[in-house]
């Protein structure tokens, strides 16, 4: 039963959210704001995990290729595959969703049983569209852009690891990485990293916005928001496979 109406709070919550900004100059700056907070902060551990995540599915899949009839350039080709369509949009917005998540929902948690919002909602500012739109339009912008970043990064981790190991040559890596690419696989990717930011943001907002009671229940809200965030990435992520590739 809680969990419905929680669910119908998120939705009517949504609702709210969605209406024109008073001021689109401050809307905006709120934007950029944003960004460097939700995106450009979160680069360095992109780096480091895309990186490393990278090298460990090249060797792992150079080490488990022993089948003659294979080809050595198969191993570029399952780092590139697996890259693009499930590790950088995925397991990045999982991270992410523990990074953005916890900060979005501590934030506006903070400001709620500090009752900063209760001056807003005096001052007659809509409250939700003021503190949560520009995080959302900020996650929609920029994780699209991590997660190409991660993609790179991956593919770039994985030669790094084969090369410096001896396993594969660059020419016969990148053939692999070259070989079946399809543009499809990367707009499939981006639409589910919009789609996963859509949701960090705006549960993670939910969360910190409904908060009551002092500093221990923000640290709650913010856990419950990692995990409810992380939960629906994985939901959302099944059923866009079905949709989209399936």
């Amino acid at each position: 039963m809680n969990v419905i109406t929680n669910i119908g709070r998120y939705i009517l919550m949504l609702g709210v959210i969605f209406s024109r900004p008073e001021k689109m100059k401050i809307f905006r700056k709120r934007v950029f704001n944003e960004i460097e907070i939700i995106g450009i902060k979160s680069i360095p551990i992109v780096i480091l995990m895309s990186t490393f995540m990278g090298a460990v599915i090249a060797l792992q899949t150079a080490s488990n290729i022993d089948n003659p009839l294979l080809p050595d350039y198969t191993v570029g080709y399952i780092t590139q595959s697996s890259t693009i369509l499930e590790f950088s949009p995925t397991i990045i917005s999982l991270i992410l969703a523990g990074k953005v998540g916890s900060n979005v929902a501590s934030e506006i948690g903070s400001m709620r049983v500090t009752e900063q919002i209760d001056a807003l909602e005096i001052m007659g500012v809509n409250s939700l569209t003021f503190l949560v739109l520009p995080k959302i339009v900020a996650a929609i912008f920029f994780f699209p852009i991590l997660v190409i970043f991660s993609m790179g990064l991956s593919m770039v981790g994985g030669w790094l690891a084969l090369t410096a190991s001896g396993l594969l040559t660059t020419e016969t890596y990148v053939l692999g990485i070259r070989s079946f690419f399809e543009v499809y696989n990367v707009f499939y990717a981006l639409t589910k990293t919009i789609i996963f930011g859509f949701l960090i943001v705006s549960i993670a907002s939910f969360y910190g916005y409904y908060t009551k009671g002092g500093a221990l229940d923000v640290g709650r809200s913010s856990t419950q928001a990692v995990v409810s965030s992380s939960i629906a990435i994985l939901i959302a992520n099944f059923i866009l496979t079905q949709l989209m590739l399936l």
